[in-house]
């Protein structure tokens, strides 16, 4: 059974009505702008979110329900004098008047009931050993998301307090919103930065490659396009769902990626038919016939792969999936209809503004001709299959070795540049006072509270917290306890970064040994919480959804090849070469990050863990955009062996008519991706540069050499279908006549 999918048909269409399709767009685009500028704002959120009923979930939502409704962020202004220690009336002076400034923002901005200092309740812990530093506490009124639209106010009111201060005062602030806020600056920063590195690289890339600087611009208009549309596709589903702020970011970073990729390949086709002579309608329609139906293909292999990033329950992953879900199907709809209504605007005009030197060459490209580097390349792979095989699997493996060591985790506030305030507070927090008061950890207590063993279990556990052989934990906080007596929280200092070995250790301890003993025997449920308890949480999710998302990823993405190559061999080498090249990445990420190797070289900052998160992402991104290339190569592969049934011939065609987009289009997403490893957030270093060098080494070691020399040594076997899957539809890229035309070109 044939299924013949008309993109063909689509192209001709568009073609023909070039000036229809277009207007369509312009409305459509209209609409994703409106959608954006009205909706997008209320739709994201700043918000970290399980979406599973987790302990630390259940744990907050018990405490926002009976006792403190939306949580607040904890917050905290340091103070540090070498001329007073807070016995001086100066001292005190300072701080009371910082503290009736903020009380004074109100209650839609401050919790006032939390606001405190040594001054108001004269608490020794609220004062260095030195007696030189103390700090006021607060907690901001509202859920997260108001509380990060209302901390600018805060800082503003530190900022003045401490310019009026500065002749006897260091006045810092820091705490959750503080630290999201500059989380979020540097953030926008590093992304501005890497747009402004990585598109003018792409630019350069494109024109070299197409040789004309009229053909360069048009993939970037599709890009611009895609972005528009799953940005304000985004906005529309926020109304309903909301998103994470870091939507926006992957939407933009994806899109410039396949969206330049998928249309340089059409564009490159048409041009190609178009130096065979064909009519600017016919070119159109063979160029959607065949490179527009791999990107289809293509494009659904991507999204499949990305469809494993919704199976992880947490609010991160789901709107990152979704943003990248939603731009590669913008850049495959606008590749299929607006791309050819474009060209058949442009006709021949999109060579103008030809490259000297290399125009024309470029433009008159004819993959049908053998000779060049391409031809040379794959000549001499399959000359020495064995060898190519071996060096650079070896290779491969070699890099994957250090993946063994990785130590996953969250970088944390200490990895942020020294220059920050909210850093340097923290650090004079946990380098005075010993202990996180900024972020406690929080065990929420279910039963009846007042009742003997209950309250014997709440005094057990504060005695096996101040007798932790580490230290870790501060005096607990008063006891909370809701209005109906049933549900308690006691909020407990523990030292360290949230994200930092020493906390997380101490949390563990906290939640599996000091809990268990003090309450064995009550009848309580006990769930603990706070930031620390919340990144264990992750870390487990990020850990266990390994098991759920790569059997998904890998048993989809061999489906769609088995049905679109008909071959059990192929689709099963294509897994085994990406796994290779992903595996390759992380290696590569721990020796660049975790062992420091070369990374002053590339400008990256050496951390002792890899982000708990890039894992995942990585395999879901690469593994998508891996298999795109796989695509594109073996389509063009498959059309050669269907005219003439020589597997030989039809790899050294393949590599001859792809081998220069593949590495282009590969060039533009290393250039893309990197430039977003250039900023200053280790995170984004991490994932930036793990993108561009498993892209790297994709489409050069595994494109270039393994694909060849495995497919050289499998020959026909490479096409095997076992006839038990005879049944499976037969889904073809080239037409027929396109097939038997090419049979022309000699490759013998």
């Amino acid at each position: 059974m044939a299924l013949n999918l008309s993109t063909e048909n689509l192209a001709r269409s568009s073609a023909t009505h070039p000036w229809r399709v277009v207007l369509i767009w312009v409305a459509f685009l209209a609409v994703c702008m409106f959608m954006i500028v009205n909706y997008l704002e209320d739709g994201l959120t700043n918000k970290f979110v399980f979406t599973n009923n987790s302990e630390v979930k259940v744990g907050i939502d018990l405490l926002e329900a009976e006792i403190r409704g939306p949580t607040g962020t904890n917050e905290v202004v340091v103070f540090e004098s070498t001329k007073y220690t807070v016995d001086d009336p100066e001292y005190q002076a300072a701080v009371e008047s910082l503290t009736a400034d903020l009380q004074a923002l109100g209650e839609d901005i401050i919790r006032v009931e939390t606001l405190g200092n040594f001054y108001s309740n004269g608490a020794p812990f609220y004062v260095s050993e030195d007696r030189a530093t103390t700090f006021i506490s607060f907690v901001m009124a509202g859920d997260f998301d108001q509380n990060a639209d209302n901390i600018e106010q805060v800082v503003d009111v530190v900022h003045e307090s401490a310019e009026a201060e500065k002749a006897d005062f260091v006045i810092k602030t820091t705490g959750q919103s503080t630290i999201g806020l500059d989380n979020r600056e540097l953030s926008q920063e590093d992304l501005e930065k890497g747009e402004m590195l990585g598109v003018p690289i792409a630019l350069i890339i494109l024109v070299v490659v197409l040789g004309a600087f009229a053909a360069a611009l048009v993939p970037l208009v599709m890009a611009i396009v895609s972005i528009v549309v799953a940005i304000g596709i985004s906005a529309m589903l926020g109304t309903f769902f909301e998103l994470s702020f870091f939507v926006t970011n992957i939407i933009t970073m994806i899109g410039l990626a396949v969206g330049i990729d998928y249309s340089l390949f059409v564009v490159s086709r048409y041009r190609e038919e178009r130096g065979r002579g064909m009519e600017k309608v016919d070119a159109i329609g063979q160029a959607g016939a065949t490179a527009g139906r791999a990107v289809v293909f293509s494009g659904m292999t991507v999204v499949l792969a990305l469809v494993g990033m919704l199976l992880i329950p947490f609010n991160i992953f789901i709107s990152i999936g979704l943003g990248a879900i939603f731009v590669v199907l913008g850049a495959v709809a606008a590749s299929m209809t607006l791309l050819p209504a474009i060209l058949g605007i442009m006709g021949d005009k999109v060579n103008a503004l030809r490259v000297p030197f290399i125009g024309k060459g470029q433009i008159s490209f004819a993959p049908d001709k053998r000779g060049g580097f391409w031809d040379k390349l794959v000549g001499l792979v399959t000359a020495h299959p064995v060898l190519s095989l071996l060096i650079t699997s070896g290779l491969l493996i070699a890099l994957i070795v250090p993946f063994f060591s990785i130590n996953t985790g969250f970088a944390g506030i200490s990895t942020y540049p020294d220059e920050l305030e909210s850093k340097q507070a923290f650090l004079t927090l946990d380098e005075k006072f010993s202990f996180g008061e900024v972020t406690p950890a929080e065990i929420v207590i279910r039963g009846d509270i007042a009742s003997a063993p209950v309250q014997a279990g709440i005094e057990r556990l504060k005695v096996l917290l101040a007798t932790d052989p580490e230290g870790a934990f501060g005096d607990p906080r008063e006891l909370e306890v809701s209005d109906a007596g049933t549900l308690a929280l006691l909020a407990v200092p523990v030292a360290g970064d949230t994200s930092g070995e020493f906390s997380i250790a101490a949390v563990t301890r906290l939640d599996e040994v000091y809990v268990e003993q003090a309450f064995a025997g009550t009848d309580t449920e006990i769930y603990v919480t706070g930031e620390t308890a919340f990144n264990i949480e992750f870390f487990k999710i990020s850990s266990d959804s390994v098991w759920v998302v790569f059997p998904f990823v890998l048993g989809i993405s061999f489906l769609l090849l088995l049905v679109v190559f008909r071959s059990i061999v192929l689709p099963i080498k294509a897994i085994i070469l990406n796994l290779m090249a992903v595996g390759a990445a992380y290696g590569i990420l721990v020796l660049v990050f975790q062992e420091g190797f070369l990374a002053g070289f590339f400008g990256l900052q050496e951390s002792r863990t890899i982000e708990s998160w890039i894992p995942l992402f990585l395999f879901t991104i690469l593994f998508g955009l891996s298999m795109d290339y796989h695509v594109f190569l073996l389509s063009r592969i498959r059309e050669h062996y269907d005219a003439n049934h020589d597997t030989n011939a039809a790899v050294a065609f393949g590599i001859r008519s792809t081998g220069r987009l593949i590495t282009g289009a590969a060039l533009i997403m290393v250039a893309v991706f990197w430039g977003f490893s250039t900023g200053s957030l280790v995170g984004l270093q991490q994932m930036g540069f793990g993108l561009g060098m498993a892209i790297l080494l994709d489409a050069t070691i595994v494109r270039c050499v393994m694909v060849p020399a495995s497919m050289k040594l499998l020959g026909e076997a490479n096409w095997y279908l076992p006839s038990w899957l005879e049944w499976i539809p037969n889904v073809r890229f080239e037409p027929q006549s396109e097939t038997r035309a090419l049979g022309a070109a000699d490759d013998d």
